[in-house]
């Protein structure tokens, strides 16, 4: 378990992370999103504004008041498509008098083949909410570089946790958005979320040498390979435990979901379903598991190697 931390900022003040680094915290504190959405303001004279947030006049205005006169606003990045990074980007857009809107796609672009699948299929719902209206100026790269005066960022393309999900590598740093977070671990609900692609995602970022991982929820990381570690050891213990369940029978999702998480308040008992879901469908995929009928929440699943 995560222990808990001491980030209680103040919302919707700007405050000073390290040189040419702010961040802003929205006001929409929840179970999801924490003390609130995390709105970066990167760079010196030109600005990127990396995850605007949810749709709030107040946290518009901060935004605005904390663009000091001789700065402006070049690019608004949005990170991925769920409301409460995206939904203010037109409107900042439009308060700022017309800066370049970035994103890897709509919010739908990225998404796996299984998830389209399923997708398609009528799942939906789950997940911290689509922005469905969401679609930038211009669909930004893994491996692209945006620039902001002499400061830069190195989009890399980090599936998972949605489709259209980035991170954005800032040297020795890493804005990651809702893929690693500190205070909890990250949400992969299908048909958003796709574990498979989590977790090549998880490894993508092992690959490099991070000092700081700058999160959409909750305070800066300074162990981040000490927490890329930590979620894969906790993903790889829920599969192990998974299948150790389905080996004394077929099981659905919920059935699982209500033998593992025990001390699981009932309300959030349909969110611990679409995460086994996601395991379920990341071992069917493995053919370690297969579903009996079509595959969807509602599916029985049973072990291939018939149990142990």
């Amino acid at each position: 378990m995560i222990p808990p931390d001491n980030f209680d900022p103040p919302v919707g003040t700007a405050e000073m992370l390290e040189p040419g680094l702010r961040r802003i915290v929205a006001p929409n504190p929840s179970p999801m999103t924490y003390r609130g959405t995390n709105t970066y303001l990167f760079g010196q004279r030109e600005l990127c504004v990396i995850d605007p947030g949810p749709l709030s006049d107040t946290h518009l205005d901060a935004i605005l008041a904390a663009v000091e006169p001789q700065q402006r606003v070049k690019y608004i990045i949005v990170t991925h498509g769920h409301v409460d990074h995206a939904e203010l980007a037109r409107p900042l857009a439009k308060a700022v008098g017309g800066a370049e809107i970035l994103a890897f796609g709509d919010a739908r672009s990225g998404m796996s083949p299984v998830m389209r699948q399923l997708h398609a299929a009528g799942l939906a719902g789950g997940g911290e909410g689509i922005d469905e209206s969401f679609a930038p100026d211009r669909c930004i790269v893994d491996g692209e570089i945006i620039s902001c005066d002499t400061l830069s960022l190195e989009v890399l393309h980090t599936p998972g946790h949605i489709g259209n999900h980035v991170c954005l590598a800032w040297e020795d740093r890493c804005f990651t958005a809702d893929h690693v977070m500190g205070w909890a671990s990250s949400l992969v609900s299908p048909p958003d979320g796709d574990l498979t692609d989590f977790m090549a995602s998880c490894a993508k970022l092992q690959t490099r040498k991070w000092r700081v991982f700058y999160p959409g929820h909750g305070g800066p990381i300074d162990a981040p390979h000490e927490r890329l570690d930590w979620l894969i050891a906790h993903r790889q213990t829920r599969e192990a435990e998974i299948l150790q369940r389905l080996g004394k029978g077929a099981a659905t999702a919920d059935d699982l979901a209500h033998q593992i998480y025990t001390d699981v308040p009932a309300a959030l008992l349909p969110a611990a379903t679409r995460n086994v879901f996601a395991h379920l469908i990341d071992l069917w995929g493995k053919d370690h598991v297969r579903a009996i009928g079509e595959l969807s929440t509602a599916a029985c699943f049973e072990r291939r190697d018939g149990g142990a």
